[in-house]
């Protein structure tokens, strides 16, 4: 393209182009490329002429006609100016395959346009008289037009009648509003020329938007048809209101016109007989009429993109930018090579085991978790069990009594001790084995987790769930591992009891009673022996049992913790997938393309992002040959 004369063809097919890839937004809410791109929005009243306009710029009528509102859906229209002799047609975006003919001298071409536009719209409203932000896409090829983007929206109305929704006032113009608002975005302002200019909503509407009138291209229809006697130079000159761009007035064709398919060639040709004959506006002549219009929208459409070259150059290479990150972080296209997809395989597994160890080691949330297992689960578990009834003189003494059989003990209940200190030191076990579970739970969390935040794996949900099966059994091994090691410290206190703590305390004293102060004072002064048989004994062999199960229960503290993390989480850390890698390593060649099955979803993404930035970088490229040539 050697000139800015191809320059609004070129923005055209940007445009479309996004379109169909899906970079644009229903209601205006369009993204950066689209805001970036100038386009040419309608706005008008109800019968204030906006289709009548749009038929007249394209040179055939091809939109739906009737009473009330009859544009429910913006329609997004692009002109492409094409080859003298070259076929005219139309293409939808919901349709790209299947082209309506627009030739002028066939209707029923024009026809099918317009049908299609009425259909699309009721697909998606019904058949009523509900609106819809989502655009109908539109682009119509032909010699006969100039390079223009014209969103033709619905027109703006007061009331809401029969059949329509009471917020629809607010609707249309919320909608109109989206576009409007956009500073990349020029204003055709539709006014009939037989109403007062004051109370036109295209102009109220433009001038909230755009006070300055920079924007905002105003034109009057239906001259024709005002009250003889009157004319419309106070606002064709400026004067009633004032825009930095001219006024442009159109007569567009009557009803009976249109009844009588009077075709466009004639339409202009009478619209131009009308100005050049008439004694209020032949002075004006050269500045009226429709094909005036679309070529002064056109060659300000092209000023309006040059001017907005280097910031749209900014967009697209920002864009391409994030779509080059984004593939990375999706990852190319998986080999064919069994030999390259077992190394694809591999650096995966490595991957996910990194943030894995990263989960465990700090680097990131979810390792603390073990340590807040050690920190306040295993002690409170210690905390409630039942020594309080265990130790109970009740249970002391059937427990003392059944371990000396018919004989009563000699000295000290030498059996009663080691049966009250082993069957006590069994409680333990359930805290051992619910710390292991817990530490279990914990570490296959982290595996899930890890696997959702490797990206590199999201592409491949059968690795996925292949790597998680073989580390979820791995942790089976190692909890197993854990169990049995904790199960065994446990059974190792149970069956030899540390013989110098009761060596080194007296047996036969009373034990010490916060209640019972002479019971204090008869174990710090009196030597003399209790009871055998009475309770003050028992409570005895209960405090001592007591003060050497929690002694015990101190060390378990420590080293039931211990065996959780030499068992499973160290082995966690150095072997979670050796089990798996020894598996791929027998698999057959044909088995690794299994394994890197991507998901539909990520392919159908990566390969959206392949065609944004082909598009992104063939537009930047044309843009840059373009304002090349232009600045030559």
């Amino acid at each position: 393209m050697a000139s800015m004369e191809g320059l609004i063809g070129l923005m055209n097919r940007i445009q479309r182009a996004c379109t169909a890839l899906g970079d644009h937004g229903g209601g205006g809410e369009l993204p950066t490329l689209w805001e970036s791109l100038p386009t040419i929005a309608v706005v008008g009243g109800q019968s204030s002429g906006k289709s009548s306009v749009l038929e007249s710029i394209v040179g055939t009528d091809f939109l739906p006609r009737g009473s009330g509102i009859v544009t429910r859906r913006p329609l997004v229209l692009q002109l492409h100016q094409t080859d003298d002799g070259s076929q005219e047609y139309a293409e939808f975006l919901h349709m790209p395959k299947i082209r309506a003919q627009t030739i002028i001298s066939l209707y029923c071409g024009a026809a099918r346009v317009r049908q299609e536009i009425a259909d699309e719209t009721d697909r998606l409203t019904g058949k009523t008289k509900q609106t819809s932000p989502v655009p109908i896409h539109l682009s119509i090829y032909s010699p006969k037009v100039v390079n223009l983007t014209l969103i033709d929206l619905p027109g703006l109305t007061k009331v809401a009648v029969e059949g329509q929704p009471e917020s629809i006032v607010q609707d249309i113009e919320n909608m109109v509003r989206s576009y409007v608002d956009k500073p990349n975005c020029i204003i055709l302002a539709i006014s009939p020329a037989n109403q007062d200019i004051a109370t036109s909503d295209a102009i109220k509407l433009s001038k909230e938007v755009d006070p300055t009138g920079e924007r905002t291209f105003g034109v009057l229809t239906k001259l024709d048809l005002m009250d003889k006697g009157t004319n419309a130079l106070d606002v064709l000159e400026g004067r009633a209101y004032r825009l930095q761009n001219p006024w442009v007035g159109i007569v567009n064709r009557s009803q009976a016109d249109i009844n009588r398919k009077v075709d466009m060639i004639s339409a202009r040709e009478k619209e131009r007989e009308y100005f050049e004959s008439s004694p209020d506006y032949a002075h004006l002549a050269s500045r009226m009429g429709s094909e005036y219009l679309a070529k002064l929208l056109s060659e300000h459409l092209e000023s309006v993109i040059k001017a907005r070259i280097p910031s749209i150059t900014a967009v697209i290479n920002k864009t391409i930018d994030e779509l080059e990150s984004e593939l990375d972080t999706i990852g190319r296209a998986v080999a064919v090579d069994p030999g390259a997809q077992l190394y694809t395989i591999l650096d995966l597994c490595r991957a996910f085991d990194r943030v894995f160890k990263e989960h465990l080691d700090g680097g990131r949330s979810g390792g603390d978790r073990i340590y807040g297992v050690f920190d306040h689960k295993l002690p409170a578990a210690f905390k409630k069990l039942p020594f309080d009834r265990y130790l109970s003189v009740q249970n002391v003494k059937k427990v003392v009594s059944e371990a000396d059989g018919y004989q009563p003990h000699l000295i000290a209940p030498e059996q009663g001790y080691r049966r009250l200190i082993g069957t006590g030191l069994t409680y333990f076990r359930g805290p051992a084995e619910a710390t292991v579970d817990a530490v279990h739970v914990v570490l296959k969390d982290l595996v899930r987790k890890s696997i959702g935040e490797t990206e590199q794996l999201r592409r491949f949900p059968t690795l996925q769930t292949a790597i998680a099966t073989a580390a979820n059994e791995a942790l089976e091994r190692f909890r197993e591992d854990g169990r049995s090691t904790a199960l065994r410290l446990v059974e190792m206190e149970a069956t030899y009891p540390t013989v110098e703590f009761f060596r080194n305390r007296p047996q036969d004293l009373p034990a010490a009673d916060a209640s019972s102060k002479a019971g204090a004072k008869a174990s710090a002064e009196s030597p003399v022996p209790l009871d055998r048989y009475g309770d003050g004994h028992y409570r005895n062999i209960a405090h001592n049992v007591s003060q050497y199960i929690r002694m015990v229960g101190d060390e378990l503290l420590k080293t039931i913790p211990k065996a959780a993390v030499h068992c499973q989480v160290r082995e966690a850390k150095r072997s979670l997938l050796n089990h798996f890698y020894v598996q791929i390593g027998k698999k057959e060649a044909g088995e690794f393309a299994h394994l890197l099955d991507e998901d539909p979803a990520m392919m159908e993404r990566r390969q959206q992002c392949w065609k944004r930035l082909e598009l992104y970088k063939s537009a930047r490229d044309e843009i840059d040959s373009v304002a090349w040539s232009s600045n030559r």
